[in-house]
């Protein structure tokens, strides 16, 4: 059975206290963000951090796209200002200064690798 070529999926969450991985490339497929946002929900200005991370050479490598990026109460954010690849093995991962006045949504299309 042939694999399909492209895979179009959305994730949901709550943001928390500690970094939580919110998406992985699986193995075979380039993983296609195209929309990361977040809402603040509560009554006060939270902060929000984002990461991508990646294995090099047998160790963790991660990088920082938003790092205590301040979200006003009752305001939205696009947590990329376009699109991010991710190779097969990547994650991307976010943490907040709350664990339940944060909200994200992740849209990406999964594609298959040559």
């Amino acid at each position: 059975m042939a694999l399909p070529t492209n895979i179009f999926k959305t994730n949901v969450g709550v943001v928390g206290f500690s970094p939580a991985t919110i998406y992985t490339a699986p193995v075979g497929y380039v993983g296609v963000i195209l929309l990361a946002q977040v809402a603040n929900i509560g009554t006060s200005t939270q902060t929000i951090n984002f990461y991508h991370s990646r294995t090099v050479s047998g160790a963790a490598v991660t990088t920082e796209l938003l790092y205590g990026y301040p979200l006003e109460n009752n305001d939205t954010s696009s947590l990329l200002s376009g699109k991010l690849a991710l190779q097969s093995g990547d994650s991307i991962s976010i943490s907040g200064s709350s664990d339940a006045d944060l909200k994200y949504v992740v849209s990406l299309l999964e594609t298959l690798s040559n």
